[in-house]
């Protein structure tokens, strides 16, 4: 079984682990340093076994308060795949009525009388202006 030496806020500590876990281990006491140092700093020197257990809590907090977000965002992820599988399964939607449109037919020979009836109006129009201007 290796044994690694760690550095936890500034102490040499010599863990054993098994084998091929020794760069894990050194991740963990990375973290655990991390926490002792924010101590260190901030209370100064304290007992080896106190700097321990406040730095392991500090993470422990840490580490529920990433449960806890974990959590929420699994059950957001079940939601959201429930919801995308209830539009899978729903049928889909019906179409909509074509809307109707009608387009009237003029008859045939329309476009003469409405021609004829231009002219006339013109021509009246003519006449007026005519008399307008004697």
């Amino acid at each position: 079984m290796p044994e690694v030496e760690v550095q936890i806020g500034g102490r040499l500590f010599a863990v054993a682990c098994q084998e091929g876990e020794e760069e894990y281990l050194h991740t963990a006491a990375a973290m655990l340093d991390t926490e002792a140092q924010v101590l260190a700093e901030q209370l100064g020197r304290v007992p080896e076994a106190r700097m321990l257990l406040m730095a392991g809590l500090m993470l422990a907090d840490k580490t529920v308060g990433l449960e806890e977000r974990a959590e929420a965002a699994e059950a957001q992820a079940a939601a959201l795949e429930a919801e995308l599988s209830a539009l899978r399964d729903a049928p889909p939607p019906a179409a909509p009525e074509p809307e109707r449109i009608e387009v009237p037919v003029l008859p045939a020979g329309i476009t003469d009388t409405m021609a004829e009836i231009a002219a006339r109006a013109e021509a009246i129009a003519d006449e007026i202006e005519e008399k307008a201007t004697r």
